[in-house]
């Protein structure tokens, strides 16, 4: 286990306030707790955030996701355990997570039209954004 590096939300805790309460209003959209923890889940397993992985992990067994489906989110692509609408948040997470290499083509935005209103869109792209940062903070601060 690696030492704490800094407590950003102790040092910076009118920014860290600003994440808290994108994240409240992340989480009553009509996104659903389950998606929105699933694809903070796949994002922190692609960027290799422990702190992340475990609490995410947690919310989705607790909220009663099977352990199938939970095993099966780093090959989400090749699994039978997600819905279409699952599918096109997990692409979309991936997408958004590899900007640098994906620009986020159209090809993986497109199948979001079909499954989220455009309200609902919009707070996923913030969802994944806010929990890029949290992984970023988590990992270089070794919380």
């Amino acid at each position: 286990m690696s030492t704490l590096r800094l407590s950003y939300w102790t040092l910076s805790p009118e920014a860290y306030q600003g994440f808290i309460a994108t994240k409240k209003a992340v989480e009553k959209s009509s996104l659903g707790k389950q998606l929105i923890d699933l694809v903070w889940l796949r994002m922190s397993q692609i960027n290799g955030c422990a702190f992340c992985l475990e609490m995410h992990t947690k919310a989705l067994r607790e909220g009663g996701m099977p352990d199938a489906q939970l095993d099966g989110v780093a090959g989400w692509r090749v699994s039978s355990h997600f819905t279409p609408r699952e599918c096109a948040a997990l692409a979309w997470t991936e997408s958004l997570t590899h900007v640098d290499q994906t620009h986020a083509p159209d090809e993986e935005f497109e199948p979001l039209k079909i499954h989220f209103s455009d309200v609902e869109i919009s707070d996923l792209c913030f969802a994944i954004a806010l929990m890029s940062a949290f992984n970023r903070l988590a990992i270089g601060m070794r919380q």
